[in-house]
């Protein structure tokens, strides 16, 4: 009966130290929204907004940075720019 407690009690310990692993690696494919309050609707941020986002700062002649990071009048700008490409987002 020992060797069957050790044994359990070994499973439950590795279970608790791999679960935080487990979840945080499942963190990264959480999805992220973004509202746009110019036009009251949201987007999902992934790869593909992604792109237009990209797409607009090289048309605008304007340095990457973080979308979060822009000031409001250019995030409002961005916004109007993105609403006016509809379709398949840039590859």
């Amino acid at each position: 009966m020992g060797f069957v407690q050790r044994c359990l009690r070994a499973g439950i310990m590795g279970a608790a130290l791999l679960a935080p692993v487990l979840i945080t690696g499942c963190a990264s494919h959480a999805t992220v929204r973004v509202y746009d309050p110019y036009y009251n609707d949201y987007h999902v941020w992934n790869s593909y907004e992604v792109g237009y986002y990209r797409q607009w700062t090289v048309e605008t002649h304007r340095p990457y940075r973080e979308f979060r990071e822009l000031p409001p009048p250019e995030q409002r700008e961005y916004w109007a720019w993105r609403h006016g490409r509809p379709g398949p987002p840039p590859r």
